[in-house]
């Protein structure tokens, strides 16, 4: 067991350039990935979740306290990994600092997608876990473990993995990634490829009328439509699609257009034409010559002796269907009135909170429950995978992964999902973090074309079931709770890693709605976490913009309260021995401070801070806007009970050093402007929350955001000499001190533009700056 006093590894050195290259190439990465299973916001890249936990893990050889038997079989696992025993190895890990160098190198190393498939890699890292946890196997506990990167490295490191949530679609895919393809191996491959293909099988013979090829053999893979507006005037009543663009292929060699044509009225209105208003319900509904809903545009096909995607105008023939459709919807909705309404509706009737309009903004344009978002035939589409998911056999394992294979149909199968004429593809409906509003969309087919068929998911999943069956994976533990109440023995863990909720930026619970509504109806009724209406929304760690439509209490008090609850729970399930370490990546300084002020006021001393490259800055989320593309990994201790007042004036006068010097070594791993600064934050807070509280020589306690300004003007001063660039001018320090806040701010901006100009990943706006689209801001 490592001694209480004895530092990490994390909490001394860490690998960031080469753990960034690996966890920002990840997200390219498709086959046999986990983040392939299903869609969850912000999911932690496995390249960070798994290096961050090494070094969590592993004890510093250089600390003197670091056992020495750890040291032996350190040094032992290390050289037997191929190609490491070298002479010049051999010689490096004699001492204690080329180990802690040699460790660094491997975790490094490790990061590395193929290299954690690797089952020479797997089997050192496991032995260095053993060598550092002789006593018992360590438990690594996520109490806001959402998409799962966290427990599944925990498991892939041969450590006990205890991952909870409050929302039950993140434990659904929780439950599948880290119970159910453990637990069963190749056995549930075997079966998803048996029970799959005979689910593709039925709902394509049932759905083949409603989705016709074409007289040449040709077969549609999309429907393009637009909403249209109809005019008010008495005396016109024209229809009018909104349109963004009339592009359908971009691409530099091939280009396709739509030519529009008006049709003017045979008697023009006398009195002109009124404001036209939008419709958001009815996609894709009627037949030719009807007025309101949408209007089909064109036609994208495969025709199997023509390379590429190929364009026609609709004709009557492709409306029919639709038409059929209709007929359909209504005739099972009919039945199911007549039958007392009893049960599920058979299409989602749940309605669409109001609470989060500025994330999921459809209901202002006449979408009021999750059925009006998706068009008749995708709810006939749906209904029909849901119902023959709902009738596998409970003998079988399939039946959830089977149920995210929908989810994955689901989100470009919606009447919000946009054309890309420059791919010639579908951009699915959370192309951002929200569900917007669009009023030309594209109507994806379910399982006729190449991409985007269920079958074509069950064998991603499949490929993934074969692939950690090879790694050897043991369960881990599941539970839906709630990470401010208790939920494990007091000192039970020998990690707390988590990357809890991102204060205001994703409202999780009100579009993980759209995937509850379908999983009610595939799922059997005995799955857990699936009896209420919608997802739960009181209890979750989040902060909602009020506006008008909105009655939520969760404003920055309440997630500050929580956070610290949570934190709070998680010191007393951590041993004495034990680490842990929270991940943060929001864009505004009040975020920050409030995540802070919870981790602190929760009982917790922060000891390190690792800022990682996690995002790629090409992503649509992060275009314009504020959002960052570095997660920073803050590393901690629960804080002793004996923990002395810290002074003012103490904590003042050390905060420059700490901070250039931490400053000076990130700029040589390649971090620079914001990620720098919100870097810059946890070696800061080292020097604060080693204290119990922190007071004036007037006896006044000095709280945390009167702190983070201090520090806000200690990184612009160093800001600025380091843009100076010259030994005279840090030589002018007073002078630098002086300047007003907007110098400070100039040089923050200068500072960050020093990332376009290198390789350094997306610049983003500044503490106490104003970017674009409201940019970051003060406390």
């Amino acid at each position: 067991m490592i001694p209480k006093e004895c530092k990490r590894l994390a909490e001394v050195d860490f690998p960031i350039a080469v753990v960034s290259k690996h966890s920002a190439r990840e997200k390219s990465i498709r086959h046999g990935h986990p983040s392939t299973l299903h869609l969850w916001w912000a999911r932690r890249p496995l390249a960070a979740c798994r290096a961050m936990l090494m070094a969590l893990l592993l004890p510093d050889p250089c600390d003197p306290l670091c056992p020495k038997e750890f040291r032996c079989r350190a040094k032992e696992a290390l050289l037997g990994v191929p190609g490491w025993n070298t002479p010049r190895m051999s010689k490096q890990v004699k001492s204690n600092e080329g180990l802690r160098k040699a460790l660094l190198a491997f975790i490094g190393d490790l990061a590395n997608w193929d290299k954690a498939a690797n089952n020479d890699y797997l089997s050192t890292a496991r032995a260095l876990v053993r060598a550092a946890h002789l006593d018992e196997t360590p438990l690594v506990v996520d109490p806001f473990a959402g998409g799962g990167s966290i427990p599944l490295e925990a498991l892939r490191l041969g450590c006990e993995a205890f991952a909870s949530d409050l929302n039950p679609v993140a434990c659904l895919i929780l439950k599948v990634m880290l119970e159910d393809i453990p637990r069963h191996g190749l056995e549930l491959a075997k079966e998803l490829r048996r029970v799959g293909g005979e689910i593709k099988k039925q709902a394509e013979k049932e759905l083949a009328e409603f989705y016709p090829k074409d007289p040449d053999g040709a077969t549609p893979i999309a429907y393009l439509w637009a909403r249209t507006v109809k005019c008010e005037s008495p005396h016109c009543g024209a229809e009018i699609p909104l349109m963004r663009s009339f592009w359908l292929c971009k691409k530099p060699n091939r280009k396709r257009a739509l030519r529009y044509k008006i049709v003017h009225e045979p008697s023009p209105p006398q009195n002109g034409c009124s404001k036209p208003s939008p419709s958001g319900r009815g996609q894709g509904e009627g037949i030719p010559n009807r007025i309101g809903g949408a209007r089909m545009l064109a036609v994208v096909t495969l025709h199997p002796s023509i390379q590429g995607r190929n364009y026609r105008l609709p004709t009557d023939r492709d409306y029919q269907p639709v038409w059929k459709a209709q007929k359909w919807v209504k005739a099972i909705l009919d039945e199911w009135e007549r039958g007392g309404r009893k049960g599920l509706c058979p299409v989602p009737d749940e309605p669409i909170a109001m609470n989060e309009i500025r994330r999921v903004s459809i209901p202002l344009y006449g979408a009021t429950t999750w059925g009006d978002i998706f068009t008749r035939r995708q709810k006939q589409s749906l209904f029909t995978y849901a119902k023959a998911i709902r009738g596998i056999e409970t003998t079988t394992p399939c039946s959830r992964p089977c149920s995210l294979a929908l989810d994955r149909l689901l989100i470009l199968l919606s009447a919000h999902c946009r054309w890309k004429p420059t791919g010639e593809s579908l951009i699915d409906m959370f192309g951002r973090h929200a569900i917007g509003m669009v009023w030309d969309f594209a109507e994806s087919t379910p399982g006729f074309g190449k991409e985007n068929t269920f079958g074509t998911w069950i064998e991603r999943y499949a490929a993934l079931v074969d692939l950690s069956a090879l790694q050897r994976l043991e369960p881990g533990q599941i539970q839906q709770s709630d990470a401010t109440k208790s939920y494990l023995p007091d000192e039970s863990c020998q990690v707390w890693f988590t990357d809890p909720p991102y204060y205001d930026s994703i409202p999780y619970a009100h579009l993980a709605d759209c995937f509850y509504v379908w999983l009610k109806r595939s799922l059997p009724e005995t799955v857990i976490g699936f009896s209420e209406s919608l997802c739960p929304k009181e209890g979750e760690c989040v902060v909602d913009r009020p506006h008008r439509l909105s009655n939520s209490i969760k404003n920055e008090e309440d997630f500050e309260r929580r956070i610290a609850e949570a934190a709070n729970i998680g010191q007393k399930v951590l041993s004495s021995s034990g680490c842990g370490s929270i991940v943060f990546a929001h864009k505004t300084t009040e975020g920050w401070e409030a995540l802070l002020s919870g981790i602190i006021g929760g009982g917790w001393c922060i000891t390190a801070s690792w800022p990682i490259a996690t995002e790629l800055s090409s992503r649509l989320n992060a275009r314009d806007t504020a959002s960052l593309a570095t997660s920073v990994h803050l590393v901690c201790r629960p804080r002793p009970e004996d923990a002395p007042v810290g002074d003012w004036g103490d904590v003042l006068r050390e905060l420059p050093k700490r901070a250039g010097d931490w400053m000076e070594r990130l700029q040589g791993e390649g971090i620079r402007g914001a990620y720098l600064v919100f870097a810059c934050i946890g070696p800061a807070l080292e020097i604060f929350s080693r204290y119990r509280k922190v007071e004036t020589a007037d006896g006044s306690e000095v709280n945390l955001a009167e702190y983070l300004e201090k520090v806000w003007e200690v990184v612009g001063r160093t800001a600025l000499e380091q843009v100076l660039g010259t030994a005279e001018a840090r030589a002018r320090n007073s002078v630098a001190g002086a300047l007003e806040e907007d110098a400070r701010l100039t040089a923050l901006f200068l500072w960050t533009l020093q990332s376009t100009n290198g390789n350094g990943p997306h610049p983003d706006p500044l503490p106490g700056g104003r970017g674009k689209r409201g940019g970051i801001r003060r406390g």
